[in-house]
């Protein structure tokens, strides 16, 4: 296999874990919760903890990962997330464990920034949202695993149980990457000449490619950070399906539309970029837009409709993954990417799902879940906002023909 395969597949494969290793915790909310004695708004700050923790980490990693080697940088935030999963059977009162899960946020800001600034520098820009398209598929895959890791696993054999087991598989591909996978030249395969609004930090602030893409995903993040952590708890009460049987419907409806809402929508934007350099934005846009009416059914309709709205909704809504990553990372140049990433996680953590967990449960425990999740349709709207007005300004994929 070519080096840029092996790269990808490895880095995949911690993509993946990285995401089960995130969603463990909210398959097991309610087990959590009752074992600690905690509020609805305390568990929603555990995720919390972790962004913020996350978001603050951004912008040293970004920097470090346009000035030195990516790869030992991702090998040792693979290892510390790792770890910091592992040691959570030891973990006996709630501020311990929120202090575990926000040190799980520093190992995963190396890797989400790294990774896309490494796989870009293996394609180049017309290639990129096949690719990165892939790539976001294990999110939902991840995110399923995790919610069934935890639902299923914790119930029969207690809620430390699924982080010990899950833990040791990142430790064994973090050895592996570091034994076969390569580290590309930068910008090796960018297609664009670096304007000064593409190619320098303060050219970032002036870039509304980069900018509205960014703003769309944050407010999209709210929404999907919210209603990830939730969903299994939503689905326990009101709706009233057991926390094992939670977890699999959240599961499930994961993995299966992210699985084939990823792959159509980054097919339906490959196809539509042949003709269109929007297609990135438009696409992410109509994904979000037929989110809404799904998430209005499933939050505030009949409870018999609430798995089937569950499904369609997040269908749609995994729609823009491959398109909307792919739209940040081609609006900028390889001088500064991972600057960029790092900019872009930090605007899409700190608006988006840092507070948004903590948010809900506080309206929650005030009103309901329904009128917490509901607040997440209000962003949904803020989100296709931005992504249309983005569309406007979307860079094309390759320079112009010399005449």
């Amino acid at each position: 296999m070519s080096p840029a395969l092996v790269t990808f597949l490895l880095l995949l494969a911690l993509n993946l874990l990285n995401f089960i290793d995130r969603y463990i915790l909210p398959g097991e909310l309610s087990l959590i919760q009752t074992d600690f004695h905690a509020t609805k708004e305390q568990m929603g700050a555990l995720t919390t903890g972790m962004f913020f923790v996350y978001m603050l980490a951004a912008p040293l990693t970004g920097w470090l990962g346009d000035r030195f080697k990516r790869k030992p940088l991702i090998i040792g935030g693979a290892v510390l997330w790792s770890l910091a999963t592992l040691t959570t059977g030891w973990v006996h009162d709630y501020w311990t464990l929120y202090f575990r899960h926000a040190i799980v946020g520093i190992g995963e800001a190396t890797f989400t920034i790294f990774a896309p600034a490494v796989l870009a520098d293996f394609y180049p820009e017309r290639d990129r949202n096949r690719i990165l398209s892939i790539f976001y598929a294990a999110i939902p895959v991840g995110a399923a695993l995790g919610y069934v890791a935890g639902g299923m696993m914790g119930s029969r054999w207690g809620w430390r149980a699924p982080f010990l087991i899950c833990a040791l598989p990142g430790l064994v591909v973090a050895l592996l990457f570091g034994l076969f996978a390569k580290e590309p030249e930068r910008g090796a395969s960018d297609r664009l000449k670096g304007s000064v609004n593409r190619s320098t930090v303060p050219g970032l602030l002036r870039n509304p490619a980069f900018l509205c893409a960014t703003f769309g995903l944050a407010e999209l993040t709210f929404a999907m950070g919210g209603i990830s952590n939730w969903i299994p708890d939503f689905l326990h009460h009101p709706i009233g399906l057991t926390v094992a049987k939670a977890s699999q419907v959240a599961g499930a409806s994961t993995v299966i539309d992210g699985i084939i809402g990823t792959a159509v929508g980054g097919w339906i934007a490959q196809r539509w970029l042949r003709t269109n350099h929007r297609a990135l934005y438009l696409v992410s846009f109509w994904s979000v837009a037929l989110t809404i009416p799904f998430g209005v059914l499933l939050f505030f309709g009949p409870t018999k409709w609430a798995v089937p709205s569950l499904f369609a909704a997040e269908f749609f809504l995994f729609l823009n993954t491959g398109p909307l990553n792919t739209a940040i990372v081609n609006s900028v140049s390889a001088p500064v990417r991972a600057t960029a990433i790092s900019m872009n996680l930090f605007i899409i953590h700190f608006f988006g799902d840092t507070f948004s967990p903590q948010i809900i449960g506080a309206v929650a425990d005030r009103t309901n879940l329904r009128y917490g999740l509901g607040c997440t349709l209000v962003t949904l709207f803020l989100s296709c906002v931005f992504l249309l007005l983005g569309a406007r300004f979307a860079p094309p994929l390759e320079e112009p023909a010399a005449t």
